[in-house]
């Protein structure tokens, strides 16, 4: 599987979310879940392609510390697409237009910024220090726009 292949299986994911209003985040995440089960075939698919394209080394091909990380592609469907695996925090930043993360669990009982696996939503102007605790994660970060300032 190529990283052209990858974002074609997200094309159907990302169709869905472009519709998601992010202004309420509770109710964004809400939506997804009820739109993208975290428990469904989609997602399991889009789980295992991504699990094995970081096992082989070429989803993430940059390293920022204990971080490694990739772009999926600039823009589907509106959105940037980013993959990250984490164990630790990761840069402080801001989402202008919000982000949803599609997060993984890949050992222990890993949480996102006190989540655990599934869909994190964070609204418009939102900020914060992304940190994975308990375990690691691998996390598909949508932006909508790519819209992302490192602080």
């Amino acid at each position: 599987m190529s990283m052209q292949e990858i974002a074609e299986e997200l094309r159907p994911l990302a169709r869905l979310l472009k519709g998601i209003d992010l202004s309420d985040p509770a109710a964004a995440r809400a939506a997804i879940e009820a739109t993208l089960p975290f428990g469904g075939d989609l997602v399991a698919s889009i789980r295992a392609s991504a699990t094995a394209a970081a096992e082989a080394g070429w989803l993430l091909p940059k390293e920022n510390g204990a971080i490694r990380f990739g772009r999926i592609t600039k823009d589907l469907e509106g959105f940037s697409v980013d993959a990250v695996f984490m164990s630790s925090p990761g840069p402080r930043h801001r989402h202008p237009k919000g982000e949803i993360d599609l997060c993984f669990t890949l050992a222990g009982e890993a949480r996102f910024d006190g989540h655990a696996e599934g869909w994190v939503v964070y609204g418009p102007d939102s900020t914060h220090v992304p940190t994975v605790t308990d375990g690691s994660m691998l996390i598909l970060y949508f932006l909508p726009g790519g819209a992302m300032e490192f602080l």
